[in-house]
């Protein structure tokens, strides 16, 4: 199994995906509980939260109530630029 760094994944144009997940407790459905998710994913498909959610409508016992996410690439094009200069320091 490769893992692939931070970079490379903000180089292939991924960003930082945080979700907030509100859900229903399971011993008490009428409770909303909250859970906060973070992670590289790539905008507008989030195959990644995706397949998080799927993951969480299999495996555990809280019902989703809503998802609301925020997305940004932290790298972008407009923020490479060359340098012709090189400054030393002692």
């Amino acid at each position: 199994m490769t893992t692939t760094s931070e970079m490379e994944l903000m180089l292939k144009g991924y960003g930082l995906t945080t979700a907030k997940i509100l859900y229903h407790l399971p011993d008490h459905p009428h409770l909303l509980q909250t859970y906060v998710w973070q992670d590289f994913d790539l905008a507008p498909d989030f195959p990644v939260l995706f397949k998080f959610l799927d993951f969480w409508k299999k495996t555990l016992e809280g019902p989703l109530h809503s998802v609301a996410y925020t997305h940004r690439r932290l790298i972008a094009a407009r923020e490479w630029r060359k340098v012709d200069g090189e400054l030393l320091l002692n």
